[in-house]
Order: C-alpha cells, then sequence, then structure tokens
C-alpha cells in the first residue's frame, strides 16, 4: 500500500510500505478517502525546522516536550504525515459490534482506548492505555506511537468502537474533512463556552492556526454569538470569516500588535497566532470572567502571561491539546442538522494522487479525496 511521507522542508513522497492487518479483535481496517491538512502540518513544510529545533531544545530556547511528539529532532523525515481523515470501513475484528464494512466514519488524530481513567474524563488525547510518550497519534512521526499517517491506502485503527463514530446519513465528507482535528479543536474552543454564555461576545486571532480560527468564527456566529470579530493579515482568510459571518479586522502588518484588535472586551478569545503577543493581548482583551483559549504551537519555555491582570479580571486560560473523539458525535449531528458551510474554509481541493505537490501548497485549507469504493 501506499502512504504520503514527509521527507523533508517542502518535499513529500508516496512511499510503500506492508498493508496493515488486525492485530487485535477490537481493531478494525479503514481506507481514507477523503483528507485534510492540518494547520500544525505546515510548520514543517514550509520552513526548514528540524536541525534548528532541534539545536534550540539542546540550547534551552525550545520546550523539550516538543521532541516528546515530535522526536529528538523534530519532524526529522521520512515519516507519514497526516491526521485528519475520513474513511470507509473494510474489516473489524470479532469484538468490534457497532460498526460493519463500508461505514462511513471520522477517524480521531490521537488514539485512545475509552476506558482508561484519562479517557473517561474526556481526555482522550492523553488516553493510558495507548499512549507511550506525550501522545499517540497518526501522523507526527514515530515519537508519538507506531500509528502511521492517514493519508494512506489502509489504516489500522485499534479499539475501533470507541474510536471511530460515523457520518450522519446525508452529511458531505467534504464539509467535515477537517472533523478528525481542526474542525472539533474549533468547536471545543467556542461552543461550550457559548453554551454557558448566550449571546456572548467573540475574538479570534487568526494566523499560525489558519483553519482552526476561521472554523472557531463561523462557529461562533451559528451559536449565537452578539459579535465576533476576527484578526488577521491574509486577505483571504478575512473573506472567508467574513463569509461565514465575523466582522474582519486587517492588522497593518504580519506581527500583531495592540493597535490592531478592536476597542473592546470579550467574553470569548481564540488566539491562533502561535506567539506570545498574541497571548498577552487575548488575555488584556477578555471581559471580567472571560476565557482565553490559545490553538497554536508556543515553542520557548517560560512564555510570559499576564498573571496578575488575569487575577483582577478573574480571567481563565484553557491551554491544551485538543480532545476530539468526546465532542464528534454533537459536532457532526450539529453540522447535519444545520448545514453548517465548513466547507468554505477549503481553500485547495485536490485528488488524491497529487497529495504529494498539494500538501505543500501555500494555502489556508488543503482537502485532499478520491471516491469511496465502489462509486467511482
Amino acid at each position: 500500500m501506499r502512504e504520503l511521507q514527509f521527507i523533508r522542508a517542502g518535499h513529500l513522497e508516496w512511499r510503500d510500505r506492508p498493508d496493515p492487518v488486525l492485530e487485535a479483535d477490537g481493531d478494525a481496517i479503514v481506507r481514507p478517502f477523503v483528507a485534510g491538512r492540518c494547520d500544525g502540518d505546515t510548520m514543517p513544510i514550509h520552513r526548514h525546522v528540524s536541525r534548528a529545533m532541534q539545536l534550540g531544545i539542546r540550547a534551552g530556547l525550545v520546550d523539550p516536550v516538543v521532541a516528546s511528539i515530535c522526536g529528538p529532532v523534530p519532524f526529522q523525515g521520512p515519516f507519514a504525515i497526516g491526521h485528519e481523515c475520513i474513511a470507509e470501513v473494510l474489516e473489524v475484528g470479532p469484538e468490534v459490534t457497532g460498526l460493519a464494512r463500508g461505514d462511513v466514519v471520522v477517524v480521531p488524530w490521537s488514539v485512545s482506548c475509552g476506558h482508561c481513567r484519562e479517557c473517561t474524563r474526556g481526555l482522550t488525547a492523553k488516553c493510558a492505555t495507548t499512549r507511550e510518550s506525550t501522545l499517540a497519534a497518526f501522523g507526527f512521526g514515530p515519537a508519538s506511537g507506531p500509528w502511521g499517517g492517514m493519508v494512506a491506502d489502509r489504516l489500522r485503527i485499534p479499539h475501533a468502537d470507541h474510536m471511530l463514530v460515523r457520518l450522519p446519513d446525508g452529511l458531505d465528507p467534504l464539509r467535515v474533512a477537517a472533523a478528525s482535528d481542526n474542525l472539533a479543536d474549533a468547536w471545543r474552543c467556542v461552543v461550550p463556552s457559548l453554551a454557558l454564555r448566550p449571546g456572548g461576545s467573540v475574538l479570534v486571532l487568526g494566523g499560525a492556526a489558519q483553519s482552526i480560527g476561521l472554523y472557531a468564527a463561523g462557529l461562533a456566529v451559528a451559536h449565537g454569538a452578539e459579535v465576533v470579530d476576527y484578526v488577521d493579515h491574509r486577505p483571504e482568510r478575512l473573506a472567508i470569516a467574513e463569509k461565514l459571518g465575523a466582522r474582519p479586522h486587517r492588522t497593518r502588518k504580519k506581527k500583531l500588535r495592540a493597535a490592531d484588535i478592536p476597542a473592546r472586551r470579550y467574553d470569548l478569545v481564540v488566539e491562533g497566532t502561535s506567539t506570545a503577543t498574541g497571548v498577552d493581548l487575548a488575555l488584556r482583551s477578555l471581559e471580567p470572567g472571560g476565557i482565553c483559549t490559545p490553538v497554536g504551537y508556543y515553542l520557548p519555555p517560560g512564555t510570559k502571561v499576564p498573571l496578575m491582570h488575569m487575577y483582577a479580571n478573574d480571567a481563565t486560560l484553557k491551554i491544551g491539546v485538543s480532545n476530539v473523539r468526546p465532542v464528534l458525535p454533537d459536532l457532526l449531528e450539529f453540522v447535519a442538522r444545520t448545514g453548517f458551510p465548513a466547507e468554505q474554509v477549503t481553500t485547495l481541493l485536490a485528488g488524491w494522487d497529487d497529495a504529494p505537490d498539494a500538501y505543500t501548497a501555500h494555502t489556508t485549507k488543503l482537502v485532499l479525496h478520491r471516491p469511496p469504493l465502489g462509486t467511482g
């Protein structure tokens, strides 16, 4: 079988590997046919970061947790890439009772069992059963486990009854191409908190978290936020945010400044710039009792936050990897019921065979697709 492998910055290849097989009675084998490129994947693809990050870890300039996720030389190729996909079930083990051949499913980016202490608390990205280091995940390389990447002909899914979530009937897989990670990440940033603050105000600082910020802005509008302001430097993303119902605000430069943010306060802020400045400005933009959720990579150790301001303003900084599996049923039901147009965030739709070139494109959201079996 083929899988897409990251070789080095700007260079990806199809490479052959043995077909996965059922290894446990609760496993399933699936065939991805829609795959989204995660926002975070663009960092090693578009920049030569591997050697620099290794040296940064040694010098104490990059947090060493990066090595536990991406290896001692972070993002060193070759490794199988990709951790967003919609797939069809090909085969199930004898203990799998809730799935059948032909089912169309979302595969979460992190691998989890569903029954350990962490999973029962909703922390599926920190599953104690599957995780040998910081994460157990598809598409990050061997430091995060032997799971491979999702841009592949076949995947083995452990704990399949728990892991895999069927798409509702009639829901276009291309609409929820990013449900494995970026779309679900955006959901957890705004939807639960808006349920406690009906009609609340939302600020999204876009940038490094390219599609997450846009999904978050659109979901906030769709869930009744009174105001949704979206701040970014890229005209392409500002246009999408406006189309989704948010108010676009273009920064004067790529580097965010206080003058770029509207002069008001917000109940929720989604911080997607991946900068310490962004975190600081996001926290200072909160209403009393507001919540700031950063969704980017914050690589330097000791990133400063304005603790005294947070104390005086009763602010919450909520940061962590996205626990996708618990939110997927509600997310998919909402999109199916309302027709939420998540596909508007997709800026490049490419054929599956074109993955090596398409994955290097400088575009906000790449989605790959091919026909499911039996339809093409």
